[in-house]
């Protein structure tokens, strides 16, 4: 069974639609400082 870390899937389906993390953070409504943790996974402890 293959296992996908969220912090990886989430940088992959951003880039896999050309997006940058401010593009996807202006997306969500929220920081391009909050998608850089969420994607380091800085986030997650």
């Amino acid at each position: 069974m293959t296992t996908v870390k969220i912090h990886e899937q989430i940088a992959f389906l951003r880039k896999q639609k050309g997006l940058t993390q401010e593009q996807l953070a202006n997306a969500l409504g929220v920081t391009n400082q909050a998608v850089s943790k969420w994607e380091s996974a800085d986030s997650l402890s």
